[in-house]
């Protein structure tokens, strides 16, 4: 599929989704898509009940997971949640998808890999924490790969996986930001991979920024995700803290481009911080080719973290990538540090 055309069905699947008015031919279209969306829901039941009947695991298990399809900032959360623990004194490692990537075995992740085999936010998440790191499509086998190259962690954080039916379980986290639940719909008439009552099943809920609770639970926690630094992609430069990278963009062409599932977030920071970028929006994990890049009439390219480990060996000196952090609520840190030593052999 072309950029073009996969920009434009995109953006239709997300008036499909979104759209508080969005006209009778969308409508038409949810109505033919709702058979589609029953067998949705039959499988995520399913899945559920077969995870929820799987052994506790050990060491314990968190998944940090959404209900709803595309982006909601877990990935930086679990960097965040994972770090935060290891200073409270626990061993953690990470497992997540690698979707995209060309490899689909369990494998570990290391900061120097090659983000085409690795997956990008694996990749990401290895050179955001230092931690442990393995992928996989089965993630219960990327736990074990994890599990028999570092034997003593504590606990494994998993980027996603709440809908993963082989994969035990002792803590679930779900998150959600300021989309919502869109139009209540389940895929593909909707954005919701499972029902929405699965979420009371959790045991937390996770609200990026101001982003309205779903459904009634009761534990709510909050996080926030902040710019960071700007690094440059090639390492030409030194990184530059948020307000120094706009000074020196002050006047230049600027071009911003996303390969994630939320690209208006990035967009919409970038011009909290006082920048003017031409957006383009890649499509959700799309990579900026070499010939892309090189079209690119700009003076300086901005790019997310998850673009940047994709396409660093073409990048050129016009290549910042911006890093961004997740602050979660320190509460949040508090109640897993107890839960998950709660559940660790002594």
């Amino acid at each position: 599929m072309s950029p073009r055309l996969r920009g434009r069905v995109e953006s239709l699947v997300r008036r499909l989704w979104y759209a508080r008015d969005p006209g009778l031919a969308l409508r038409a279209l949810r109505a033919c898509l709702a058979p589609l969306s029953a067998v949705t829901a039959f499988v995520a039941r399913r899945n559920r009940n077969r995870a929820r009947a799987l052994a506790a695991p050990r060491p314990p298990l968190l998944v940090v997971g959404n209900l709803v399809a595309g982006g909601a900032g877990k990935t930086p959360l679990v960097a965040a949640i994972a770090t935060a623990l290891c200073a409270r004194g626990l061993r953690a490692g990470i497992v997540a998808s690698g979707y995209g990537a060309t490899r689909n075995d369990p494998r570990l992740v290391h900061a120097g890999d090659d983000a085409a085999s690795a997956g990008d936010e694996p990749l990401l998440l290895a050179r955001a924490t230092g931690l442990p790191v393995a992928a996989g499509r089965d993630r219960a086998a990327a736990v074990a790969r994890l599990l028999a190259a570092h034997p003593r962690l504590d606990l494994v954080v998993a980027d996603d996986g709440l809908q993963h039916a082989g994969l035990a379980r002792s803590v679930e986290l779900a998150v959600f930001d300021e989309r919502g639940i869109g139009n209540g719909r389940l895929l593909p008439a909707g954005p919701l991979r499972a029902p929405l009552a699965q979420a009371a099943t959790m045991d937390a809920l996770a609200l990026n920024g101001e982003a309205p609770a779903p459904i009634a639970h009761p534990r709510q926690f909050r996080f926030r995700i902040e710019p960071l630094r700007f690094v440059a992609v090639d390492g030409h430069a030194a990184p530059l803290e948020p307000q120094a990278f706009v000074r020196q963009a002050h006047g230049q062409r600027l071009a911003a481009v996303a390969g994630i599932a939320a690209p208006q977030r990035f967009f919409a920071t970038l011009r909290a911080l006082g920048l003017q970028p031409q957006c383009i929006e890649l499509g959700d994990h799309a990579t900026l080719g070499r010939a892309g890049l090189a079209a690119l009439a700009a003076s300086l390219v901005v790019m997310t973290a998850k673009d940047a480990v994709k396409c660093a060996a073409w990048a050129d000196s016009r290549c910042w990538a911006l890093e961004v952090q997740a602050v979660p609520d320190p509460a949040l840190i508090d109640w897993l540090t107890e839960t998950i030593r709660g559940r660790t052999p002594a």
